[in-house]
């Protein structure tokens, strides 16, 4: 699986930016989605994940109620779309995917990754 995330930018805090994850080489379905960000001289940081049919979707609670992950199986594309964006929410967010029905948090649980997309939220 190849994945291609996009979208990223520069915006200003309370703003909003949708992010892009293309998915290529395989079927999409059975896929378990998900996004992270790296802020720098940070870990990796799960921030949702979505269930492969799209009906169950996690946040990290530094991001419910604000973000909101969703996919397109017919475009094989998911979507994070980031409102309210805090400085804090400033970092490379990439994409993954696991083969599996369970959304995971962990980083190390995830085996396909895009290249990640850098967000930068001004105050």
């Amino acid at each position: 699986v190849q994945l291609q995330a996009s979208g990223g930018g520069l915006v200003q805090a309370g703003g909003s930016l949708t992010l892009s994850c293309a998915a290529s080489g395989r079927t999409f379905s059975g896929l378990v989605m998900g996004w992270f960000r790296q802020a720098p001289e940070k870990e990796r940081q799960f921030v949702a994940g979505i269930s492969w049919s799209g009906g169950s979707a996690v946040y990290a609670d530094s991001v419910r109620g604000r973000f909101t992950i969703s996919r397109d199986s017919a475009k094989n594309t998911v979507y994070l779309q980031m409102n309210s964006l805090k400085s804090e929410d400033t970092a490379v967010y990439f994409c993954a995917s696991r083969k599996t029905t369970v959304i995971s948090r962990n980083v190390s649980q995830y085996y396909y990754w895009g290249q990640g997309t850098q967000v930068t939220v001004s105050s």
